[in-house]
């Protein structure tokens, strides 16, 4: 989709109008892919916008985005809590109040055109605009990917690291060349990972499974939201390997991520999966998780920070 433009761009600690937010061309960062990043959602409790604007899990999104800085010596020149009273600053500064999308990057700027960047000044911005949904369909059709996902034994697959995803545009690119609408990839020892931009949940007699962080996976606030979500509601949850044969055989199989939210995957490879629609367990979770996020569901207010505050 093409990115709507909003006023203005947090960068370095100043609001920065949209189009002025540059870099050079010798940023580190463009050459090597040293950024780290995130991507938060804001909801409206009302659909469609007219309602209070909450981010969810604000904090534990920069919390994360910290640890991916940590993981690879990045230095990150803001604390969560700085990060997050600045994306509530440009929200309002943008006058969002409909459904938004916000990325926060961690970026190594001009200085240099070798690999070390211990001499190279750090930039942070963060970026934030109006967004809907990330697949435009009910329900997906995949395929497991030649690609295998990135190992911990060659770089660590649990930072968010913009150089990471070129293993995710190979796989993604390939399955869309071949008729699907995204790929699921294996980890060095042939286990389930994860998909292009998102965790993997099956569900087999009436049991939530999901890969653990040793299969390659980036552990998803969404993963972690649901697994917990679903715990509270008395499904049975499993964190472990899982085969490709199980994704065949599966009742269910739903792809979960910040952008994606709970959306469910109808085939796998050609093979069906379950009755070829959205499982109980998937629909009851996808309901549940946007009812949490826009507050109609009151559990975990922690997970809410409010933009404006009520009445405003």
């Amino acid at each position: 989709m093409k990115v709507p433009e909003a006023k203005y761009i947090w960068l370095d600690g100043r609001l920065v109008p949209w189009a002025q937010a540059t870099t050079h061309l010798m940023t580190h960062s463009l050459h090597y892919g040293t950024a780290v990043f995130e991507g938060i959602r804001g909801y409206s409790s009302a659909p469609g916008g007219g309602g209070e604007l909450n981010v969810f899990r604000l904090l534990d999104h920069m919390r994360r985005l910290e640890a991916s800085a940590k993981i690879y010596g990045f230095p990150l020149r803001y604390s969560p809590e700085e990060l997050a009273s600045a994306t509530l600053e440009l929200l309002r500064a943008n006058e969002l109040r409909e459904d938004v999308y916000i990325r926060p990057l961690s970026y190594l700027g001009y200085g240099t055109i070798g690999l070390v960047f211990s001499d190279i000044e750090p930039h942070v911005a963060i970026i934030a605009f109006p967004y809907g949904k990330y697949f435009h369909k009910d329900g997906l059709n995949v395929m497991v990917s030649t690609w295998r996902r990135i190992c911990q034994e060659a770089t660590p697959p649990a930072a968010k690291v913009s150089g990471h995803y070129v293993n995710s545009v190979l796989a993604k690119m390939e399955a869309l060349r071949h008729g699907f609408d995204d790929a699921l990839m294996l980890d060095s020892r042939g286990y389930l990972s994860e998909a292009t931009g998102e965790n993997v949940f099956l569900v087999r007699g009436g049991t939530l499974v999901t890969p653990p962080p040793s299969a390659g996976i980036l552990e998803g606030i969404t993963r972690d939201t649901l697994i917990r979500l679903a715990r509270e509601e008395g499904i049975p949850v499993e964190v472990r390997d899982v085969s490709r044969h199980e994704l065949y055989v599966a009742d269910e199989v739903f792809l979960a991520g910040t952008a994606a939210e709970v959306t469910p995957v109808l085939s796998v490879d050609g093979r069906t999966v379950g009755s070829g629609r959205p499982g109980p367990v998937t629909s009851r979770l996808r309901a549940l998780y946007e009812s949490v996020a826009r507050g109609s569901d009151p559990r975990h207010p922690e997970w809410r920070t409010p933009v404006y505050g009520r009445g405003t």
